[in-house]
């Protein structure tokens, strides 16, 4: 039995991916919340394609960075693909798709909202793809990876390393020990405080950051002092 076809046709979104389904029902099934599902068939839901995509488009990107990044070592190969293939790229290529309109959940999920949600739409991309190998091969697969993938590898819009890294990094390019945080202040109730803590390097001006945890205070005190500096951290910088 064919799960039942969402309420818009795919036509559209099939050309915006860049591939017709030989199968429709794999592309209905990436297209299902478990919300969705009957509760005696939760094997129609987008989980188990999720789980397949996530694997293949691994594959398809860490191939395209070998190729594009010849004299990249292993280290910056690992954080460009982590950036690449992390759920929030994964939910801006679902928007890019425009697979929202198509996505299948339960009224509740639906009315809280479920089809902005960047969770879900991070996972339904990844469960397309996970539908395209099975439809069409890996050869379709990476095609259509590929075709949204590779501008993001080109000009990534977020950082290859996180602020504590990069700052650490750049203090020992520097041959600087390595940069010191320290709490400066906590406020708030126990069960919901606020940090606020310094970075202090030597030979600089200390720089402050704030964070609903010390470690979020202290990325964001590097993201501060980096930005103070001048210092650059996004992968085509470097």
């Amino acid at each position: 039995m064919k799960a039942p076809k969402p309420s818009l046709s795919t036509t559209a979104l099939e050309t915006r991916i860049g591939h017709t389904f030989a199968s429709p029902e794999l592309l209905h099934r990436a297209l299902t919340h478990i919300s969705h599902a009957p509760t005696d068939r939760k094997g129609s839901s987008y989980q188990r394609l999720e789980f397949l995509g996530d694997r293949v488009l691994g594959m398809a990107v860490s191939a395209m960075l070998f190729e594009a990044f010849p004299e990249a070592e292993e280290g910056e190969l690992s954080r460009r693909l982590a950036g690449l293939v992390r759920k929030e790229t994964c939910a801006d290529v679902a928007a890019e798709w425009d697979v929202s309109p198509h996505i299948r959940l339960g009224d509740n999920e639906a009315q809280s909202g479920g089809h902005a949600k960047p969770a879900i739409m991070g996972d339904v991309c990844e469960a397309i793809i996970g539908a395209l190998y099975l439809d069409g091969g890996y050869a379709i697969a990476e095609a259509a990876i590929t075709a949204v993938w590779r501008p993001r590898m080109l000009t990534p819009t977020r950082p290859l390393r996180d602020p504590k890294t990069a700052l650490q990094e750049w203090a020992q390019g520097l041959g600087r020990p390595a940069p010191v945080y320290r709490e400066v202040k906590r406020q708030g109730p126990a069960h919901a405080p606020n940090f606020t803590v310094s970075v202090e390097l030597e030979g600089f001006a200390a720089a402050t950051g704030v964070g609903t945890s010390k470690r979020a205070a202290e990325q964001t005190a590097a993201q501060d002092f980096l930005t103070r500096e001048g210092i650059l951290t996004a992968g085509n910088q470097d």
